[in-house]
């Protein structure tokens, strides 16, 4: 007879917490050949909240996210472990938060650090139960050959290294004569595996790069249907500059922006699409989400954060609060909603769990959260609270439906937004503590610290904890 996924996780559930024993599951996952779930991870770059249409989007369709979210499940607080392109992916990756393995920022062609080889990410986890894992997109924890994928568990890597907006082509420095360009940012290149495959990606290139991506993820699912397989598809869109691919130029009404998300929205049918061809839908656990939130700055070429306060680069919630979808069909209940807030830290516990993969022995910071996926209305959560930070800062802290931030600066609109790929000025802003219930107050406009002060001195409390903690367990990013 056939379990759920509820049924699973009650036999299955016990503490995800350093290095304990892992239980094995008692019987194989229902409705699959195999106990082990494929695992389909696609992370978008500056796409914010409202950029789907089942979280708000309204000049641009996305019929493929809509769908697989009504085949599945979404979170409406889902959380990013640092507002900026490497540390979120570094978090994503690790199960920990970026202050806590050193990777903070985004590293460019300059940088001389990356992801410490000691770190175990999640394609060295699953490659213990004998996946195959392949990584086709943005890479952005390291450039140098020491820290590039196939160093840390991935079979295959197709992709750029960084941030498409790190070459001559840089709004900052176009204006400027190709050589002087060249001694700010150098040619981006294009690699596969350890290899430069081109080493002058120009404009012309990024047009097709989410196509590109998405046949090579369709290709590796074909490739792998008898396997177990981890795909990541790290898509370099929608971060300026914005390309899309001639069948999407001009289809959307909010323009270019919205063309690109459309392009990407098609991406996703493409490998939905991929698994369902090769029978793999009720053996594939197929995650989306976004890196962080929008890059307001740039205005019509930039997303929407929609209710949500600020964007990329700040602790508010437009920064850290993403789009979020996952669908396994057979497993996960059609058109279900998760208000519980989560983040991308708990991810690698989860699948370790669903795996049965042993953890690793250091300190990780996510926690399992399959009951969150089994039954999202009722479940809580694991964690006491999430801390969000901006560089070696804690500056806010959620618990439950509360968000506290501490006295902080942080950037904010000075005026008019960019457009047409330039951006407009920032200013430093500065708040000092103040809370807020999200539950009424989704775009954190009304400070409830004096209301409720012996809320403010929990979680205040709760952060002071925390921080020292994660201070004394720091560990080093990897370097040169």
């Amino acid at each position: 007879m056939k379990r759920n996924l509820t049924t699973f996780l009650l036999l299955t559930t016990c503490a995800f917490n350093g290095a304990l024993a892992q239980k094995k599951p008692s019987s194989p996952l229902p409705g699959i050949q195999e106990p082990l779930p494929n695992i389909v991870l696609i992370m978008t770059d500056d796409q914010g909240y409202a950029d789907v249409g089942k979280f708000g989007a309204t000049d641009f369709k996305t019929p493929n996210l809509d769908r697989m979210a009504d085949d599945g499940l979404r979170f409406t607080n889902w959380y990013v472990p640092q507002a900026v392109c490497g540390a979120s992916r570094a978090g994503l990756l690790t199960g920990c938060y970026p202050n806590r393995i050193g990777m903070l920022g985004a590293p460019g062609p300059s940088s001389k650090y990356g992801i410490n080889k000691n770190e175990v990410l999640l394609p060295e986890l699953v490659k213990q139960k004998g996946y195959t894992s392949a990584l086709f997109g943005k890479w952005h924890l390291g450039h140098h050959k020491k820290f590039l994928p196939l160093q840390h568990g991935f079979d295959e890597y197709y992709g750029l290294p960084y941030s498409n907006d790190m070459w001559p082509y840089h709004p900052g420095v176009r204006h400027l004569p190709l050589e002087q360009r060249l001694k700010k940012w150098p040619h981006l290149p294009m690699m596969e595996g350890n290899r430069i495959i081109n080493k002058q990606v120009e404009p012309r290139d990024q047009v097709n790069l989410t196509t590109q991506y998405t046949e090579k993820a369709v290709d590796f699912i074909n490739r792998n249907k008898a396997n177990h397989f981890f795909l990541y598809v790290a898509h370099s869109m929608p971060h300026v500059p914005l390309f899309v691919s001639d069948k999407f130029k001009g289809k959307s009404k909010q323009g270019l922006y919205g063309d690109v998300i459309m392009e990407i929205d098609w991406s996703v049918g493409e490998i939905l699409g991929a698994l369902d061809k090769n029978d793999l839908a009720t053996k594939t656990l197929v995650i989306f989400t976004s890196d962080n939130g929008p890059w307001l700055s740039y205005g019509n070429h930039a997303g929407n954060a929609g209710p949500l306060r600020e964007g990329k680069a700040t602790t508010w919630e437009g920064g850290q609060r993403v789009p979020f979808i996952a669908r396994w069909i057979g497993q996960l209940a059609p058109g279900g909603v998760c208000e519980t807030p989560a983040m991308h830290i708990d991810l690698f516990p989860t699948i370790a769990r669903l795996i049965n993969a042993t953890p690793p022995k250091h300190r990780i910071d996510g926690k399992d959260i399959r009951e969150l996926f089994a039954a999202p209305s009722s479940a809580k959560s694991p964690h006491e609270a999430y801390y969000f930070f901006w560089g070696n800062q804690l500056q806010a802290v959620r618990s439950d439906k509360w968000s506290l931030h501490l006295p902080h600066s942080y950037r904010s609109l000075k005026g008019a937004p960019g457009k047409e790929g330039l951006p407009g000025p920032y200013q430093q802003l500065k708040t000092g503590l103040e809370l807020y219930d999200l539950s009424t107050d989704i775009g954190q406009r009304k400070d409830l610290s004096k209301e409720h002060p012996e809320v403010a001195a929990k979680l205040k409390a709760l952060a002071e904890k925390f921080d020292a903690s994660l201070k004394d367990h720091k560990r080093a990013r990897g370097s040169l």
